[in-house]
């Protein structure tokens, strides 16, 4: 398979396995378009252009949110994609406040490819929180959520300037009212 063909497969699986999810914003966007906003950003903004790296941002949330297994994705995307994935995986049988605490703890430990992944991840939720937040979400939770991304980000190995420079401008948007 192409490298277009093995990326277009992931989008594919992924579109199957979140068609049922919705964003929390008022509008309940598709789940999909945030994985696949994640790779758009990691190509155009961050120039990265490993397949591995972008199949793995479109499938970043399928082992996270939805019934997918670390197997399953093995078998049809190959180790490289599938340690990508559970690299940013947080594990759901731990309570919310400790995975966002093992969130910040393991990011300077995190892989290069990881890292990317994970950069694109917080930025595209920064921008979404800013653009169109969850209903229900209040002006301190928003505050708060900017602040422990930042604290993730921040940890993170040094890598793709491009990708940095517009979390920080995300950042920047941090919701004041």
């Amino acid at each position: 398979m192409s490298e277009l063909s093995v990326l277009l497969d992931a989008v594919l699986f992924a579109a199957e396995r979140h068609k049922n999810q919705r964003r929390k914003d008022a509008d309940a966007s598709p789940y999909i378009n945030h994985p696949i906003a994640l790779a758009h950003l990691l190509a155009t903004t961050g120039g990265v252009n490993d397949v591995v790296i972008l199949q793995a941002a479109i499938l970043h949330d399928t082992i996270e949110d939805t019934e997918t297994t670390a197997e399953e994705l093995r078998a049809r995307f190959g180790a490289d994609v599938t340690n990508i994935v559970l690299e940013v995986t947080d594990d759901k049988s731990l309570p919310k406040l400790r995975r966002k605490e093992l969130q910040v703890e393991h990011a300077p430990h995190t892989s290069p490819s990881a890292a990317l992944v994970k950069l694109a991840d917080k930025t595209c939720n920064l921008r979404d929180i800013a653009a169109a937040p969850p209903a229900d979400w209040p002006l301190t939770r928003r505050q708060e959520y900017f602040d422990w991304a930042k604290r993730v980000v921040d940890g993170l190995p040094a890598g793709n300037a491009e990708l940095r420079a517009t979390f920080d401008e995300a950042f920047a948007a941090r919701p004041s009212r």
